[in-house]
């Protein structure tokens, strides 16, 4: 089978997302773009389409799984990038992510199935952070869940897109600010920016997901300046709706609204985009050929999609034992707060404190210790005003030496750096990242939240006969 390389482009911003497929599109000879349009659940079936710059090439249905679009999606994705690349034709086949589905999964699924990822890219207007970040409604209620067990929130599903992202394609919003832009460059420090939507890229019909972009409704207010606001919801008396339709966060809840905490959801990797697409122009054309060699690609993110992809590498960097989380950073507003102490918390005043420390940023994660669970590394993962708390699994301190060989290198390597005498990997690693962060204020609230040196003294055996207060949320 020719080799084939595949990009796949995620985000809830549907117009940064087609921003940038359009990009690609433009700049990679011989390139398609493959999308599965998981709105059309209701009806029983996933439309799937194959396009290139010119229009759609391709077009066909597969019937859900188990009642799941998103298990139809997984099913016929592997097979459809297998028939392009036995075709010979396509050097670079685009994923199309459906609204919320994540892109972990997908890039492990088409890794398995033998294929190789080059590049996994999310798509984002700066602009509409801080109302996606806010934003704690469930994607069932805003119609972006594909399946009835799909416990995700809108905030949450794009923290994590644009978090596994090595690459993040930023729309040239003139909405957006240096508050916008630096709070994502302290979400995700790490990545690689790459501009898209320029005025010299074609935006016509055929780079659309089957429709022309939307107009906006009332802005939102932020400040003394308007931001658009994000397209609306659904309309009862017309539930197909536009790929751009569907990525409407609710109303937002702003770091200071009343927040949840919870179960961490099972994530079915659900996704949107709705209506069927056009007709294709020919029910089962192939791609046209392409002269081989391939001519180079002609920007920074063709380059950038075809650059290779370690989904192992990738897998390891959202783990909390070994997470490149945020650093400390206070710039245009914007502050992230590292959090590192070797004590562990009194579960029931954590757990009190749990609202107010939640609502304390726009997002928040990383990795904590309970003193009645002192072998049990806990993830923490807060957005939109929620808490999902989950546990990953034994510190290392708490496991034997033979065990260590069947722990991966990576996360050896990660404990390793932060090693202490007495208590090993076992700490506090929180980091709170916000526009307008009270860091004196959340950081008296953490520590209040400490064993007491009383407490702390009695050493683990008591620690262990404290209330727990966490059973509920680890579903215990």
């Amino acid at each position: 089978m020719p080799d084939l390389s595949v990009a796949i482009v995620a985000g809830l911003h549907a117009d940064a997302r087609r921003a940038a497929v359009a990009q690609l599109l433009h700049d990679v000879p011989g390139s398609v773009v493959l999308h599965h349009d998981l709105a059309t659940a209701a009806a029983g079936t996933v439309v799937r389409t194959v396009r290139d710059a010119t229009g759609i090439l391709d077009a066909g249905e597969t019937p859900l799984v188990n009642d799941c679009a998103c298990c139809a999606l997984r099913e016929d994705l592997v097979p459809e990038l297998r028939r392009l690349a036995a075709a010979g034709q396509v050097r670079l086949a685009v994923v199309e992510l459906w609204d919320s589905v994540e892109p972990k999964a997908m890039a492990e699924v088409i890794t398995a199935g033998g294929l190789t990822v080059t590049a996994v890219i999310a798509a984002v207007d700066p602009s509409l952070l801080l109302p996606y970040l806010g934003n704690g409604d469930d994607l069932a209620e805003t119609g972006l869940a594909a399946a009835a067990t799909d416990q995700r929130t809108v905030a949450d599903t794009f923290a994590r897109q644009l978090e596994y992202a090595p690459v993040l394609a930023v729309l040239d919003s003139p909405n957006a600010d240096d508050e916008d832009r630096e709070l994502l460059g302290q979400l995700h420090p790490t990545a690689r920016q790459v501009p898209v939507g320029g005025a010299d890229l074609p935006r016509n019909r055929s780079t659309q997901t089957g429709h022309d972009a939307p107009t906006n409704p009332a802005p939102l207010l932020r400040g003394d300046r308007a931001i658009p606001a994000p397209p609306p919801r659904d309309d009862p008396a017309n539930p197909a709706r536009t790929s751009a339709d569907a990525a409407t966060p609710p109303t937002p809840n702003p770091p200071g609204a009343r927040g949840t905490a919870r179960p961490a959801p099972t994530d079915p990797h659900p996704a949107h985009n709705p209506n069927h697409p056009p007709p294709p122009r020919s029910p089962n054309a192939s791609p046209p050929p392409h002269p081989n060699p391939a001519p180079p690609p002609r920007s920074v993110l063709a380059h950038a999609a075809l650059a290779g992809f370690d989904v192992e590498a990738a897998a390891a960097a959202q783990h909390p034992a070994c997470a490149l989380l945020p650093v400390e950073a206070d710039a245009h507003g914007v502050s992230t707060l590292v959090w590192h102490r070797r004590r562990p918390f009194h579960p029931e005043r954590l757990y009190a404190a749990l609202e107010d420390i939640t609502c304390a940023a726009a997002r928040s994660r990383g990795r904590f210790w309970l003193a009645d669970k002192p072998d049990s590394l806990l993830h923490w993962d807060a957005a939109g005003g929620a808490l999902c708390v989950e546990s990953a699994g034994p510190w290392l301190a708490s496991l034997p030496d033979a065990a260590w060989e069947l722990v991966p290198a990576v996360r050896r390597a990660a404990a390793a750096l932060d090693w202490h005498p007495e208590h090993g990997d076992c700490c506090q690693h929180l980091v709170f990242t916000s526009p307008g962060l009270d860091r004196d204020g959340l950081e008296l609230l953490l520590e209040s939240c400490l064993l007491t040196d009383t407490e702390y003294a009695a050493g683990r055996s008591a620690w262990k006969r404290i209330p727990s207060a966490f059973d509920t949320l680890l579903e215990i």
